[in-house]
């Protein structure tokens, strides 16, 4: 693995970043790629640079304004190998193999010293200025990182420029620090100079200072800078420390320094005595603690947006502050599970057998429509099967209105797919739904294995507006729900808002209890092919019906229009059976399939 860093004028503008096989990166100053935003002779887009494990292959890009100069000739593609560079403007950019690796070779310390974050905290700065200025830029260098790495190199390099004494800093990570074998991984390092030799950080003093969770000084050659241990000399420092970063985010991970008690010009430091190191460590632990709180708060933000997948902005807003775990937590609650299965994509499948992807772009526009009716009602988007969607409400808060709140996601989903069926070259057009609401108790929450989890809601009632759906296919009604689902209806909802008509009472295909199946339709404004009297005529055959008067059930069936498709049902049935009532007739009609 080899590293590239670029070293500008100015000692703090600078970056080390792994080069990873096989994966070009374009040098520059916008973002995307690695920046040098320091230079503004290096342009937007300047240079590709490509490792192939051996040679680093560097071109120009088109629009790039100056030269790149290798060797102290401009060329326009060429290959380096480790240990050489090349300069764009004035920022130098060396390719390096130099390793870093954690051992436990490193001598014991001459001198140890511990200290607490209490203890940092409440002693004053000696030399306020230069590490005042660096601190103020921390929240601004931490919270601008698009990611972990690219957060553990501007980390990194803030603690180079903050750190005058320090010649190499790392970021590491202890996993299972109190087991008997931990392992300490590197998250990103690097040291002001080129030096022969990997980097050695101490595994000792890294385990200690996680392990007590407090900063932990060694120090190896002091005051003696002539007598110094053959580690100091390879390794070029007199002294190391480990301070603990904290907070959930951030657990196990750690800042190592290291450096000397004399510059790179062998210039005695003012005072070379260890206490001296307490600004270092006091800076270095304020770092610390600006990148554990605001790494905190970036994983709380990934996690909110984790769950705006799943949950409405106004469902967010409640839960804000409460702990994921407790939110997602499953237990038991009155729940209404909404069901919408996309209707014609066997049929687009064989059209669009030439152009599966823009298929699958518009069945994904298609559930589209689904999940955010679902969310824009406050529901919580559960689970999809196949070309179907599940949505479900009263969880993780309780909603009075959440069989009223699911009826209306419904009604919103069939007036868009509606209207785009009249529009031709819509992505949507071709295809129907078939949507089943049910009501009931169930269990919500993070359901799963060890290995996959997944928030979702389990119980009979997600059976049965599955059901729901499946029978909207038999009885040709685009919207069926449940008789507890319809109660709740007709008292959250105006018949501006939506109407209500009572189908049948059925036995569903696998379920040994009956069920009342009651239609979800759209106000007349929205349908007046189906007026009221339409409905209230349907509902007494219905009732005319369940009392086995069959003949009068088949006359009310004929006053309700042709076009609509459920009343075909009742008809076919009663005509089956020559209009007259089965001997034992309890008004069940038991359905032969799903």
């Amino acid at each position: 693995m080899a590293d590239l860093i670029a070293q500008g004028a100015d000692s703090q503008h600078r970056w080390r970043r792994t080069l990873l096989v096989g994966r070009p990166v374009t040098l520059g100053r916008a973002p995307g790629g690695w920046p040098t935003s320091w230079d503004d002779r290096v342009s937007r887009q300047h240079a590709e640079v490509s490792w192939d494990g051996q040679r680093l292959d560097v071109r120009r890009l088109e629009g790039a304004r100056n030269p790149i100069f290798v060797k102290g000739r401009p060329e326009a593609q060429f290959k380096i190998e480790p240990g050489e560079h090349f300069v764009i403007g004035e920022t130098t950019f060396t390719l390096t193999d130099e390793r870093v690796n954690v051992s436990l070779d490193v001598p014991p310390p001459a001198q140890q010293q511990t200290f607490s974050s209490q203890y940092l905290q409440k002693i004053q700065f000696r030399h306020t200025g230069a590490h005042i200025d660096v601190l103020g830029r921390l929240p601004e260098v931490i919270s601008g990182a698009s990611s972990d790495s690219e957060l553990s190199v501007r980390l990194v390099n803030l603690l180079l420029t903050g750190l005058p004494r320090a010649g190499a800093v790392a970021l590491v990570m202890v996993k299972h620090p109190e087991s008997a074998r931990p392992g300490i991984e590197v998250l990103h390092w690097d040291r002001r100079s080129m030096m022969a030799g990997d980097f050695q950080p101490s595994e000792r003093l890294i385990l200690d200072a996680i392990r007590r969770r407090q900063s932990v000084l060694h120090v190896w050659n002091a005051a003696d800078t002539t007598t110094a241990s053959s580690f100091t000399v390879t390794q070029g420092v007199d002294w190391a420390f480990c301070t603990p970063v904290g907070g959930k985010a951030c657990d196990g991970w750690g800042i190592y320094v290291a450096g000397r008690f004399v510059d790179d010009h062998s210039t005695p430091v003012d005072v070379s005595d260890p206490n001296d190191l307490r600004d270092d460590l006091k800076f270095t632990e304020l770092a610390a603690t600006t990148l554990a709180a605001l790494r905190d708060v970036r994983v709380l933000e990934r996690h909110r947006a984790g769950l705006s997948q799943f949950f409405s902005p106004v469902v967010l807003e409640a839960l804000q502050g409460v702990d994921p775990e407790m939110v997602l937590a499953p237990r038991e609650t009155e729940v209404s599970v909404l069901f919408c299965d996309l209707r014609g994509f066997s049929r687009q499948s064989e059209r669009s057998s030439e152009d599966l992807l823009g298929l699958l772009n518009r069945v994904s526009q298609a559930l589209g429509v689904t999940t955010h009716q679902i969310r824009e009602q406050g529901g919580v988007l559960g689970d999809f099967h196949g070309d179907a969607a599940m949505g479900f409400w009263g969880w993780p808060l309780a909603q009075p209105d959440a069989a009223a709140r699911a009826c209306q996601a419904a009604l919103a989903i069939r007036a868009e797919f509606i209207e785009t069926a009249q529009r031709i070259d819509d992505p949507l057009t071709g295809f129907r739904v078939g949507i089943g609401i049910a009501t009931g108790r169930a269990v919500a929450g993070k359901i799963g294995t060890v290995d996959q989890v997944k928030v979702t809601v389990f119980g009979p009632v997600v059976n049965l507006a599955s059901r729901l759906e499946g029978m909207t296919k038999i009885l040709q009604a685009p919207i069926l729900i449940d008789r507890r689902t319809a109660i709740v209806a007709r008292n959250w909802l105006s018949p501006q808002m939506a109407r209500l008509r009572r189908v049948a009472v059925v036995k569903p295909y696998g379920l040994d209890r009956k069920e009342e199946v009651v239609e979800l339709l759209p106000p007349l404004s929205q349908y007046p092919a189906l007026t009221d009297q339409h409905i209230a005529e349907y509902e007494k055959a219905l009732d005319d019906l369940l009392a086995g008067n069959w003949s009068g059930a088949f006359e009310r069936l004929h006053r309700v229009p042709a076009e609509d498709r459920v009343k075909d049902f009742l008809t076919v049935f009663i005509a089956q059976h020559n209009r007259t009532p089965p001997e034992g007739w309890n008004g069940v009609i038991p359905l032969l399939t799903k």
